[in-house]
């Protein structure tokens, strides 16, 4: 991996226009300068996000994000200690499902490419513009959103398939008694073998044929009643 390096951090233009705020969104911070994070902090308290906290090193950020547990994560590479943001992330990501975007002055391709492999949300190059990081974040959670919202979905159909039950297939039947065998051996009546296999539900009765032969004296051949 290329050596990780740092560049002079500047801040990205003030916004005059305050922006709409979005209530109950968490964001962390992880981020070494601090200045930078206040500044930070402060911009993004302007647009309506909470902070639920400012991370400098990898490890920090790990335990805050499991502790606080974030919509978002708004993550530096360089940070303090051993650990680089982007094993910070592959290690919350493991994890957890909470999206990440990374911001750092780092640009050079192998590093982008490392960060991709944690399936970031995002990735913003320092200095930028705050319109953009507004964006860039709003966009990650209508993401996260719509992907929670399908996972949600898959795991209610799987439920459903499931809960399903569906005969195919050849049914051993007795040519005499009419009953079917089930995996195990056991023979059944066909209605209950069917009602245990499928949605299906049984009123019984009788048909014209069965009310002549059983029941001569008040049907007649039609199965209608005799007068």
């Amino acid at each position: 991996m290329t050596k990780l390096t740092r560049n002079r951090i500047t801040i990205g233009p003030d916004l005059t226009q305050r922006t709409r705020p979005q209530p109950n969104v968490d964001i962390l911070v992880v981020e070494d300068n601090v200045s930078v994070a206040t500044v930070l902090e402060s911009r993004l308290e302007s647009f309506g996000y909470r902070i639920c906290g400012i991370a400098r090193s990898g490890s920090e950020a790990i335990n805050t994000a499991f502790r606080n547990h974030p919509d978002l994560i708004l993550m530096d590479i360089l940070l303090e200690g051993a650990m680089n943001g982007i094993e910070a992330a592959h290690e919350i990501g493991s994890r957890s499902n909470v999206p990440i975007i990374f911001l750092s002055c780092l640009s050079e391709g192998e590093v982008i490419d490392s960060a991709i492999r944690t399936n970031p949300y995002g990735y913003m190059v320092k200095p930028y513009d705050y319109n953009e990081l507004r964006s860039a974040i709003e966009i990650a959670l209508v993401r996260h959103r719509a992907s929670q919202e399908r996972e949600r979905l898959i795991q209610q159909l799987e439920r459903a398939l499931q809960e399903v039950k569906k005969l195919s297939g050849l049914l051993p039947i007795c040519a005499s008694c009419k009953k079917i065998r089930d995996d195990q051996g056991g023979w059944h009546q066909i209605e209950t073998y069917i009602s245990s296999h499928s949605e299906a539900h049984f009123t019984h009765g009788l048909c014209p044929h069965c009310l002549n032969e059983n029941y001569p004296q008040l049907y007649d051949g039609k199965g209608r009643p005799r007068e």
